[in-house]
């Protein structure tokens, strides 16, 4: 047995410093990716640091080079497996066709991208480090370029703070140097080295100490307001663009008066003047986990001036609920007690280190259950019954929770209620200010409400005609035509001129229609729902053979970024109190429902719509290949072929994944398909969404695929719902709509 444990230590001594290179490598590499948290989707993190873990332990445990490369190989291909939502999919077309081959191959290895190409990438990078551990003016140009592009990073391309990374970094590159240092004086002066190893004490102690105490002021030296303003911030100011400066632990946007046509889209702080066009940010700002899908309200704003939206007197003054606490509960102005509602329970944490006015939850919030994970000590919150609004004191110095737990009653939704009486007017008490219209506001936009609503019976009737007419007239586009812009009124150029726009301009003009018909209107800005990562829809296969069970009310944790700002309106009924409306195309507000009608009715779908609210979204429910059955994989398909024969097998595995033989079966499993390659390609699939609502919301974003994405709901909801069996000819037009989509996105 001693031996075996000196051969073990031995083993593990010899090449000593290239198995420390190796962690060294892993580690600077694992270091410097962080600063990719908000662009990596979480799988791709899931792999790539895997990755890194098993190469760094293959270079230390195993003793063949080629052995070891193997093993990272092998690691690295079960990982993309694992993550990559890989499914197995049978060969179809002609076995003598080497292009058919080729087709099913790619088919197979598309389902690996993009993470197989990045996890590549990583694993020949480690090895490249791993080769520059021989002279010590690599290892201080590898360290000191990974500092400097993190350095730029944090300064002038991202909006995130990256000192930590930073400090890691010149770390590792400083223990990397020291182990340089002693495997150069062991390969020179091997006598001394052993002698020095019989007082390894005192030899480690003092420079483990020396790295402690320079890492340590790194990272625990408070951190110091600059004094002077850098060029990069300086030039930036001059144009009006926001620039995020990070101090500490806090986030503040400086603000800007002027109206920039080219920002990033997020939470907006002026909403004075609205208009321009954005650039849409897919950084993660929260995670909410909760029992009912919702959007995550955050402020109000009454008055119009033509422009956009203010806070008017009569909000600045309004009275306030202060210190809230733990538990306490808060009053919603604007909902009568006979209105039903639904408790929503939310679990709220932060991503980002924005500084936000308000605390986000469904609308409206009842009571505030703990903040930092603690039900005592709130920050000086204020509760705003008109608005509701939980605000936040405006003081710079209050800092932004990084966690919180609200629970907020949601008023149902229920027609026959609203039908039947509910009156649009102002309630006791309540301000005008929710009528208010600007003097300058062009007749043709009262005349147009006018005209829409004329056969409406109930006012909840005249509103959802003016979402109908706003959903099926204009388009959605993050980069409306300004150049046709020549009204001064918002409204009025984007319902006469523009007729484009995104969620600012939709529910804008929802708003003032809705007044200039005596219907009290609020304007609400907040985010919408956001995704669930890795299970983008739940309405997924609903009914079909091998579908997951379903939850209609959409719970989960859902992430929050900043594409997902938005703006809606609400509407207040009279003996019912507010409700939103959701104007803009694409997307759908998720009510809280009566229990005895499931669905809401969605007022711009087309009378043949087929059904189409429960139209799975993703096919999920298949025969998903795991890691350690992929290798065996090549020869299980043979036998199989050899046993049951070339045609049968393909037709066998479709009726085990539940596709069918059929050709409406084909062309549903074809747009699922097709919906994951969307996603893995950067279009956003959202949960508790129809195809029909995922399809309009992508052709409104990608014009030029308008044709193709038509083609693609049209053939998936005759395949689906209708009792007609689909032709071969008409499954072929919606594969081929189906290559050009896939063509486009790359």
């Amino acid at each position: 047995m001693t031996t075996i444990r000196r051969s073990a230590v031995r083993w593990l001594a010899d090449d000593l410093y290239r198995k420390a290179s190796a962690c060294f490598a892993a580690l600077l590499i694992y270091q410097w990716i962080r600063c990719l948290g908000d662009y990596w989707w979480s799988e791709t993190f899931a792999i790539v640091n895997g990755v890194l873990l098993a190469a760094a332990l293959a270079n230390v445990l195993v003793p063949s080079k080629t052995l070891s490369v193997g093993v990272q190989l092998i690691a690295l291909a079960g990982l993309n497996l694992a993550y990559s939502d890989f499914q197995w999919a049978a060969f179809e077309g002609s076995r003598r066709s080497l292009r058919d081959w080729f087709d099913w191959f790619g088919h197979q290895f598309e389902q690996l991208t993009p993470f197989i190409w990045i996890s590549l990438g990583v694993l020949a990078v480690f090895h490249v480090i791993v080769l520059l551990r021989r002279r010590r003016s690599y290892i201080l140009l590898l360290t000191g370029a990974a500092v400097l592009s993190l350095a730029v990073a944090d300064s002038i391309l991202t909006p995130i703070y990256l000192w930590e990374e930073i400090a890691w970094i010149v770390f590792i590159g400083l223990g990397w140097l020291v182990a340089s240092h002693f495997a150069g004086f062991k390969r020179r002066h091997p006598d001394n080295w052993e002698q020095l190893l019989e007082y390894p004490l005192s030899l480690f102690l003092p420079i483990l100490l020396i790295l402690t105490l320079v890492m340590a002021a790194g990272l625990f030296v408070p951190t110091v307001k600059p004094v002077l303003t850098d060029p990069y911030t300086a030039w930036k100011e001059s144009r009006g663009e926001a620039v995020p400066s990070f101090v500490g632990d806090k986030a503040i946007t400086v603000a800007t008066t002027k109206n920039n046509a080219d920002t990033r889209s997020g939470y907006s702080r002026n909403d004075s003047v609205l208009g321009g066009g954005f650039t849409f940010d897919y950084t993660p700002v929260m995670e909410v986990t909760t029992n009912l899908r919702s959007y995550w309200r955050g402020e109000t704003r009454s008055l119009y001036n033509g422009t956009g939206w203010l806070e008017s007197a009569e909000e600045r003054a309004e009275d306030q609920q202060p210190n809230v606490g733990g538990g306490q509960a808060l009053k919603a102005n604007g909902l009568p007690a006979s209105t039903k509602t639904e408790t929503v329970e939310q679990s709220i944490t932060m991503v980002r280190k924005d500084k936000f006015p308000v605390l986000f939850g469904a609308g409206p919030i009842a009571k505030v259950t703990s903040i930092n994970g603690s039900a005592d000590g709130f920050p000086a919150l204020s509760w705003l019954p008109d608005s509701w609004e939980l605000r936040l004191p405006r003081s710079s110095s209050a800092s932004y929770p990084k966690t919180y737990e609200l629970q907020s009653s949601v008023p149902i939704l229920d027609e026959k209620a609203l039908r039947a009486g509910a009156a649009a007017e102002a309630g006791p008490g309540m301000s005008a200010i929710y009528l208010q219209l600007p003097k300058e506001l062009p007749d043709r936009v009262k005349t147009l409400a006018r005209d829409l609503t004329r056969d409406a019976a109930t006012p909840y009737d005249k509103v959802l005609a003016l979402i109908s007419y706003l959903q099926m007239n204009y388009t959605y586009t993050n980069t409306p035509d300004l150049s046709r812009k020549s009204s001064k009124d918002f409204v009025d150029a984007f319902l006469f001129e523009i007729k484009e726009g995104y969620c600012d301009y939709f529910s804008t003009s929802l708003a003032v229609m809705t007044r200039s018909l005596g219907i009290p209107a609020r304007w609400v800005k907040g985010y919408s729902s956001g995704s669930v990562p890795g299970n983008p829809s739940l309405d997924q296969l609903q009914g079909m053979p091998g579908g997951p069970p379903v939850d209609p009310n959409g719970a989960g944790t859902y992430t929050v970024r900043n594409a997902d700002a938005h703006s809606w309106v609400e509407v207040y009924f009279n003996g019912y109190g507010w409700l939103p409306f959701e104007a803009t195309p694409g997307f759908s507000y998720p009510y809280a429902m009566p229990e005895d009608e499931p669905a809401a009715v969605t007022p711009v779908e087309p009378a043949d719509a087929g059904g189409a609210d429960a139209a799975p979204a993703e096919e999920d429910g298949g025969f998903a290949v795991k890691p350690w059955m992929f290798w065996t994989a090549a020869g299980l398909l043979a036998l199989a072929l050899a046993a049951y024969g070339y045609r049968a097998y393909p037709a066998l595995l479709r009726r085990y994944r539940g596709v069918g033989d059929s050709v409406n079966a084909r062309v549903v499993y074809e747009t699922n398909r097709l919906i994951r390659h969307c996603r893995k390609k950067g279009l956003e699939v959202q949960k508790n969404e129809t195809v029909r609502e995922t399809m309009s919301r992508w052709s409104a974003r990608l014009t030029s695929l308008q044709p193709q994405f038509a083609a693609v709901q049209q053939a998936f909801e005759n395949a689906m719902y209708s009792s007609r069996q689909m032709t071969e000819e008409e499954a072929e037009r919606a594969s081929a709509s189906m290559k050009q989509i896939r063509e486009h996105l790359g």
